[in-house]
């Protein structure tokens, strides 16, 4: 059974930072290409970050030059460092493992930013 969990998400100001974490069971983690979306009020879900198998990062416009992604396989652990936070970053926060087959979703952790 595949399980992602986040945590980490929380309330702060705008300027703040936050790292957001998620832990991965039921798959071969160091194999797949994780990912961080969210989802505001009334948006659709969009991609945030993503870093593959091999450690190749890709980033939304949006976050370039602000958020990190990272991960440690022998841990099973993706990471989302999240500097410089705006309130329009205010979303629910969701870990995915993508493959070919199906992607795999967290429960997803609320990150609130206030102006």
């Amino acid at each position: 059974q595949v399980q992602l969990v986040e945590s980490g998400g929380g309330l702060v100001q705008a300027g703040g930072s936050l790292r957001v974490s998620c832990v991965a069971s039921g798959i071969i983690f160091s194999a797949n290409t994780m990912g961080w979306y969210r989802q505001a009020p009334g948006k659709e879900r969009e991609v945030v970050a993503v870093i593959s198998s091999a450690g190749r990062t890709s980033y939304s416009d949006f976050v370039k030059g602000r958020f990190t992604i990272s991960r440690e396989n022998d841990k099973n652990t993706v990471y989302l460092q999240m500097n410089s936070l705006k309130p329009e970053d205010t979303a629910v926060y969701y870990c995915c493992a993508l493959s070919i087959s199906r992607n795999f979703w967290g429960q997803g952790t609320q990150v609130t930013v206030s102006s």
